[in-house]
């Protein structure tokens, strides 16, 4: 078959397959046109899942009259001179219209600030019509109807209306966040309607357009980020622990104002939570990472949201070591959702509990409560009870309480006979030990709050921190293997491995090469016991590949800590006397990351007083 020149509307189709996936796809590149001409306003508009129509109006510079034409035209912009690794906007390549117009129906509306009148432009499956007068306020108006109606095998590629619908409302939200003082509205086929007001462009601002995206649990729940180094600046929000999700799709990282989706920074986030966080949840986060743009490289596919950077460990390190930092500096705090919970579960008509009835399964809390009326009322089964234990002998547990007490209660008859040490540990961050009940639980009371502490949890993150303390202070202890295990690899993976040795022999792994495209394994960490030597090293290699780091070891010692601290803590149906109870609560206020177990559950929940009182209807 003979070479042949390709029709400018075939590689507009094949470039088109790569900017434009999906609906959200057109969304993103006519979003970020209109945010790098200046817009203050951007409305989007769609149909059909953006399948039949996508209309983004915004009231930037608008594009002259006799520009119209090459806007739609192949690799022409306004946005790069001739310096590829100086990008400072968000579109640069010059592929979105023109790709857009190849597959669907495309026009375009314009008018800039000393123009009378507007201009339009059109173009259906690469078929551009001539540029025509119109009517339209300053700004541009992009309509794109009938997407992939010229390349119809795509379609089939395509999910519902629902899931496409939320797809272009996350792409909204997450270039959202990054531009606060501009106001976005999004509304859809389906009548529901997104609206995030302007906000100024200051850190308070920005928080706040984080607040209407992320929603209005975020900003109690999050610690700030402020980091610098060698030029690199990161800032920005992370979740406290106990604040966590399922998935990690409420993690938002931008590079220079650009949304991205990258792997290295998606694993430093991973890696800084790896002490606080079970594998299976994740941290919410929004962080800005801002350097100068010859030392990132946004060019490394057509859809932009793929980063390179010059030196990724650098980038690695600020953001784990910023993270670590800020959680270590943040003291413990729990979140408020835990008592949001609380308060939820005390609402009347909120409460219930799974009992299997004869014909319809389950039955709420209050038939519950109807039927232990009539059958007659027994405290000891009463889901009302305050204590399991003191019922048989007609009491409420005084005997039992009195071995917990901490000193008078807070109150105004009692402060007077209050003494100093008493009131002091009411104003710390636990306060004071009152009781413990069903052998688990501590009751502590604050100034101003009431905390219920698990004693298990808790006891279990104190003894994983003071032994990770002494597995990281001093060399690991090795085992000496009787034979040395040889491990083939390829060439550069060999090198790697040879030039993190001496960081590898600290944490009891000693390796060594052995001619070309090998290396020997004399000694492995004490703690792992048997293991397979091959796949440890392998994986190493990998994660040397990747991130240029050996956390991968770390980790493995690390769980190995965590299952030692699980099994070496206070076991639940202990009872503890009042000095153990105050001793605990003094642990978990000085060690970072005590709000959370090994297991990444909160250790305990804050009810503040002033929650309590509009329970019982005084507020």
């Amino acid at each position: 078959m003979p070479i042949r020149q390709l029709s400018e509307t075939m590689i507009n189709q094949i470039a088109a397959g790569e900017v434009i996936e999906r609906p959200a796809s057109v969304v993103k590149e006519l979003v970020e046109n209109a945010l790098d001409a200046g817009a203050a306003r951007v409305e989007i508009v769609t149909a059909g899942g953006g399948l039949n129509l996508i209309r983004v109006t915004d009231d930037g510079s608008g594009i002259p009259e006799q520009e119209l034409a090459l806007a739609i035209a192949r690799h022409c912009t306004s946005k790069l001179a001739e310096d590829i690794h100086d990008i400072r906007s968000l579109g640069f390549r010059g592929e979105a219209l023109p790709s857009i117009g190849s597959v669907a129906r495309l026009s375009i509306r314009s008018r800039t600030a000393n123009s009378d009148s507007a201009a339009e432009i059109g173009i259906e499956g690469g078929r551009v019509s001539a540029v025509k007068p119109a009517a339209a306020n300053r700004g541009t108006t992009v309509e794109v109807r009938d997407l992939f109606f010229a390349t119809p095998a795509r379609l089939k590629f395509m999910k519902g209306e629902r899931a496409e619908s939320s797809a272009i409302s996350d792409v909204v939200k997450r270039i959202a966040i990054a531009f606060p003082a501009v106001r976005f509205t999004l509304a859809g086929s389906d009548r529901s309607t997104l609206e995030l007001p302007a906000a100024d462009d200051s850190p308070e601002g920005r928080l706040r357009r984080v607040a209407q995206v992320m929603g209005a649990d975020f900003p109690d729940n999050s610690i700030a980020i402020d980091a610098m180094r060698d030029g690199v600046h990161l800032a920005g929000h992370v979740s406290i622990p106990s604040f966590s999700r399922a998935n990690a799709l409420q993690q938002y990282a931008y590079v220079n104002g650009r949304p991205v989706r990258d792997k290295l920074i998606a694993g430093a986030i991973r890696g800084a939570f790896a002490d606080v966080l079970p594998r299976d949840r994740h941290a919410v986060t929004v962080l800005f990472l801002t350097l100068d743009p010859a030392i990132v490289d946004v060019n490394v596919h057509p859809a932009k949201a793929d980063v390179r950077f010059r030196d990724p460990g650098l980038v690695r390190g600020l953001i784990v070591g910023a993270i670590r930092e800020a959680l270590a500096n943040a003291g413990i705090r729990a979140a408020t959702t835990g008592a949001a919970g609380m308060m939820a579960a005390f609402r009347p008509g909120a409460a219930s509990y799974a009992h299997p009835g004869p014909a319809n399964g389950h039955r709420s809390y209050e038939a519950a409560y109807r039927a232990s009326g009539s059958a007659g009322f027994d405290p000891s089964r009463s889901p009302q009870r305050p204590l399991d234990t003191g019922f048989a002998n007609g009491g409420f547990g005084e005997n039992d309480q009195a071995a917990f007490d901490a000193g008078p209660l807070h109150s105004a008859d009692a402060r007077a006979g209050q003494d100093e040490a008493a009131e002091a540990l009411l104003g710390m961050a636990l306060g004071a030990a009152r009781a413990q009940v069903h052998e688990n639980y501590i009751v502590a009371q604050t100034t101003d709050s009431l905390v219920i502490v698990d004693q298990h949890a808790a006891h279990e993150r104190l003894v994983y921190e003071a032994l990770k303390n002494a597995l990281h202070a001093r060399a690991v202890p090795s085992q000496m293997l009787l034979l040395p295990e040889i491990v083939d690899l390829p060439e550069e993976d060999a090198e790697r491995l040879a030039l993190h040795s001496e960081t590898l022999s600290r944490f009891g792994l000693a390796i060594e090469r052995f001619g070309p495209g090998a290396v020997a394994v004399r000694e492995t960490p004490s703690m792992l016991g048997e293991t397979n030597v091959q796949q440890l090293v392998r994986d190493l290699a990998d994660e040397i590949a990747d991130n240029d780091t050996v956390d991968t070891l770390k980790e493995r010692l690390d769980r190995i800590a965590a299952t030692m601290a699980c099994h070496g803590s206070v076991r639940s149906g202990r009872l503890l006397k009042a000095e153990e109870m105050n001793a605990l609560l003094r642990q978990m206020e000085a060690t970072p990351g005590s709000g959370t177990c090994n297991h990444g559950r909160p250790t305990y929940i804050e009810l503040k007083l002033a929650d309590i009182e509009r329970l019982f209807g005084r507020r």
